[in-house]
């Protein structure tokens, strides 16, 4: 090497680039020599090699999240934002709000040996090809000189800035610094994309492109005498430049650059706005059918905050009802024109719960209860995707098993019931929660009725025969609750002569009074209290009423049938005991004197809850729960509107289930109601109704801790699947070959096994989706196994499900 920094003849560079550092100090006389006819361009500083880096891929678009609370007066556009975000299609279960559709398999990924070698490989061409330019190798053959990738800056750029006495040096040393690194970006991006170093990025969340920019000439410009300590300084700098790109880069500064250039996946753009003709904030269905005034009058409330996702759901309720019933229409206009946001208002007037604790989606009548594990177990298409419950898969009805402390009723229960009473504000669905007393399941104000029974404070009473009008109806829900889980032991196998007993004494009772008899006297009727029996049969002979022979009858009947050992009359005055307590002695009555509720309201957008004794009366408690839950499956079949939801939430469905309300479950699919069970575990049913309990529902929830016992409940139910498997044989390699066994010999000294062949097998084979082990201890805390079912019959199978996120 010359003393100019040019190499002799012997050397391989020509015309290197100039490098000085900046404008050097004005001589003190005037310069002999002319000023170089190259280009004197400054170096590029070690600070300024490295471009920014990747931001990490958005785990979730940027749109604006579900309302935890309904928006409130001047809070602005949010509740437009909210209409405005996409709903697609997708399976049941899925939250729908902002879902973006997963591809059905997982795509093949490179190995990351493979990756990174990749990744190296071109980031080393990408440095070479700097080094190249950088110092004159690549510019000997191109008709353009030398230094030919640096004529833009130099035809951009008047020739006298390039002088060292210019005034415009300090411009031209910045313009250079400034072309310098757009020539590395480029560089850095064509490369990165070689080398995918953008899926480097994804998967292992590290800022590596920068290190495409760290330019070969800044070691080698180095001085000869730098010490270790120069050395540790200059990777300290690098470190702490790569930590503020990824800094940066999560912040969100790079992710508009990675779009624009392409390096993004279909997954992180944004989802698009619906078009202004289809803007729900705007009301377009209400234009399109002439309701000008109406339409713009809701717009405006939705712009300016005062319209909630409530009333939104509420008036789109009622527009469907004027679709159905086009004479509706002049009235819908009227009372959204006088109203508002508060038009077609629940008859409570109450347009809000004062608490929420899920996030709601009341366009598609949904609840989020978590997120889909990324669970081998999972399919791929449902895994990170939020998991959603709708009147749609609780039609089904849903039983939910977990040991105390699971989640049923902090994350599952009070969801739902959060769900139904925003619905029923909505004038969609009418819900009854029933829980033990002081569970806490929601506030009092998110209910138009508590009914705390066996409270001296109560407002309102239960309805024992749920306003049966027929005798051998009420004795038959009356029947169900009291020994209806006992029905299995009981003599003739079923209830059916509990159901006539209490028929042989209410009926003529209810003849002779016009009423059903309350609890007492029920007990001493059944009983067999000759006082009451002689009473009610002097009644019956001087009534005169026409049908008082039959009633006589039954009478004599039920007083032959209670001088026989087996009389089922005595199992039921002693469960009627429970029931007659003077806790209980304002409830239950049925003369009139108390505001008595009957479930036969479901029919109305009600939302009520009972609370149950459960501490001091156990046992009552498990009779009023099948007394409502015979009661509910009645009212729900009969009724004669069927486009309210209706659903029965059971925090405690212990001794609850029996033989006809199983039968009465199934049935309530086509009646647009269904049951939610909580059960602590399935021996709490009887054991010939667990597996038909479990055929009954659609939708089927196993919590983390479950027994083994319970867990092969839930596996059969569950059933098999096709999977694929690959089973690995080894065998030793055997040879006579000198060479190869003395190689084979050294392998063994080395490495510790002998040398062998490796065989693999592949073949599906047929195996259960969840086992009873595993459904026992391999689902986490805060999880749960949970299985769908529409109305319509579409099933999802068991997935595993994050209840915390």
């Amino acid at each position: 090497m010359n003393n100019d920094g040019t190499h002799d003849s012997r050397g391989t560079r020509a015309n290197p680039v100039p490098r000085p550092a900046g404008p050097p100090p004005q001589p003190s006389t005037p310069p002999s020599a002319p000023p170089p006819s190259a280009p004197e361009l400054p170096a590029v500083p070690p600070a300024a090699s490295a471009p920014k880096g990747h931001a990490a891929p958005l785990a979730s678009p940027a749109l604006p999240p579900s309302p935890a609370h309904a928006p409130a007066p001047g809070i602005g556009a949010s509740v437009a934002d909210w209409l405005r975000i996409p709903r697609p299609e997708a399976e049941p279960g899925v939250w729908r709000l902002g879902h973006r559709p997963r591809p059905p398999e997982e795509p093949e990924q490179v190995p990351a040996r493979q990756l990174f070698s990749g990744a190296l490989v071109a980031y080393l061409c990408g440095w070479l090809v700097w080094s190249l330019l950088w110092n004159g190798y690549l510019g000997g053959w191109w008709i353009f000189g030398d230094n030919w990738w640096l004529l833009p800056i130099q035809w951009l750029t008047p020739e006298g800035w390039r002088s060292p006495n210019s005034p415009h040096v300090e411009l031209y040393v910045a313009a250079s610094y400034f072309y310098y690194a757009l020539v590395i970006s480029l560089l850095a991006i064509g490369f990165g994309r070689i080398g995918n170093w953008n899926e480097v990025w994804r998967r292992y969340g590290v800022p590596l492109w920068p290190l495409f920019v760290l330019l070969p000439g800044f070691w080698r410009e180095m001085p000869r005498t730098v010490t270790w300590l120069t050395w540790v300084s200059n990777v300290y700098y690098v470190l702490l430049g790569l930590a503020v790109l990824a800094v940066v880069g999560r912040a969100g500064t790079w992710p508009s650059v990675r779009r624009r250039l392409g390096m993004v996946t279909p997954d992180e753009l944004p989802l698009p706005p619906p078009p202004a003709e289809a803007d729900p904030a705007d009301w377009p269905e209400l234009r399109a059918a002439g309701l000008t005034e109406a339409a713009a009058q809701l717009a405006d409330a939705v712009h300016r905050g005062t319209l909630s996702d409530v009333d939104y759901a509420r008036i789109r309720r009622a527009w469907q009802g004027v679709r159905t019933r086009p004479e509706r229409l002049p009235a819908f206009n009227d009372t959204v024109r006088a109203h508002g946001a508060g038009a077609c208002g629940h008859p409570s007037g109450v347009r809000d719960l004062p608490l929420r604790t899920a996030h709601h989606d009341l366009v598609t009548g949904q609840v989020r209860i978590g997120t889909a594990a990324d669970h081998p177990r999972n399919p791929y298409a449902r895994r990170t995707t939020g998991v959603a419950l709708e009147p749609g898969l609780l039609g089904t009805s849903l039983l939910a098993v977990g040991p105390a402390g699971s989640g049923k009723t902090v994350r599952l229960v009070r969801p739902v019931v959060e769900s139904l009473c925003l619905q029923a504000l909505s004038n969609r669905a009418a819900v009854v929660a029933v829980t033990a007393d002081g569970a806490a399941l929601a506030p009092d104000d998110s209910f138009d009725l508590v009914i705390a029974v066996g409270r001296p404070d109560a407002t309102h009473d239960l309805d024992l025969y749920g306003s049966a009008d027929d005798p051998d109806e009420a004795a038959r829900t009356l029947s169900e609750a009291l020994v209806g889980d006992l029905a299995a032991g009981l003599p003739g196998g079923d209830r059916r002569r509990a159901a006539t007993a209490l028929a042989q004494l209410i009926g003529p009772y209810r003849s002779v009074h016009g009423r059903f008899p309350a609890v007492p006297e029920l007990r001493e009727l059944i009983g067999g209290s000759p006082t009451a029996l002689e009473s009610l049969r002097s009644a019956l002979e001087t009534s005169g009423d026409v049908g008082a022979a039959a009633q006589l009858r039954e009478l004599d009947a039920r007083e032959r049938q209670s001088t026989r050992g087996d009389d089922i009359g005595v199992l039921l005055a002693e469960r009627l005991a429970f029931l007659d307590r003077p806790a209980f002695a304002d409830f239950f009555r049925t003369d009139g004197s108390s505001r008595a509720f009957s479930l036969r309201a479901i029919e109305h957008p009600l939302r009520v809850r009972i609370d149950l004794p459960e501490r001091g009366h156990a046992e009552a408690s498990r009779i009023i729960a099948r007394l409502l839950l015979a009661q509910f499956t009645d009212a729900a079949l009969v009724r004669t509107d069927r486009s309210l939801f209706a659903c029965l939430v059971l925090d405690d469905a212990t001794y609850t289930v029996t033989g006809d309300s199983v039968r009465a479950i199934q049935r309530l699919r086509s009646a647009n109601a269904g049951v939610v069970l909580a059960l602590r575990t399935l021996e709490d049913v009887p054991d010939p109704l667990r597996g038909p309990l479990l055929g009954a529902v659609g939708c089927r929830m196993a919590f983390s801790g479950l027994g083994p016992w319970d867990g092969g409940r839930f596996a059969e139910s569950w059933g098999t699947e096709w999977v694929q498997t690959r089973d690995v044989t080894n065998r030793q390699i055997i040879s006579d070959e000198p060479l190869t066994k003395a190689v084979h010999f050294m392998r063994r000294l080395v490495t510790g096994k002998a040398a062998t062949a490796e065989a693999v097998t592949v073949r599906e084979v047929e195996r259960e989706r969840w086992s009873a082990s595993e459904l026992a201890h391999s689902v986490p805390a805060g999880h749960a196994v949970l299985s769908l079912t529409t109305v319509g019959g579409e099933h999802v199978p068991p997935m595993l499900v994050d209840l915390r996120t």
